[in-house]
């Protein structure tokens, strides 16, 4: 004899597999458009961070340009404007975008 609780515990067991399917591909949606472009432009941010030299012209996160003048482990010299008297430390972190500087030496041969 099939009767009414039977069914809905059927009916319960397949929901709670519908439910673990809803929230796995959910979980993957969020790591694909969330999660992953953010580890992606930390690399990306990382790599440029560890490329400066002296002598680069950059951009800061408070959209000032300048000319990098030391560069120490997590703290660089930013000379700023043309009169050679603003000279700023800060974080490399602040940086956001670089303009290696030309070589002089191909340049002349």
């Amino acid at each position: 004899m099939f009767t009414l609780l039977e069914a809905g515990a059927a009916a319960a067991g397949t929901s709670i597999w519908m439910l673990v399917g809803y929230v796995v591909i959910i979980g993957l949606l969020f790591y694909f458009m969330a999660v992953r472009p953010q580890k992606k432009q930390k690399q990306q941010q990382d790599a440029l961070i560890s490329s400066l030299e002296v002598g680069d012209s950059i951009l800061t996160t408070s959209g000032f340009y300048g000319v990098v003048i030391d560069v120490m482990d997590e703290v660089i010299v930013v000379e700023f404007g043309n009169n050679k008297n603003c000279r700023i430390p800060m974080k490399k972190t602040a940086v956001v975008e670089v303009e290696k500087a030309a070589k002089e030496d191909s340049e002349d041969k």
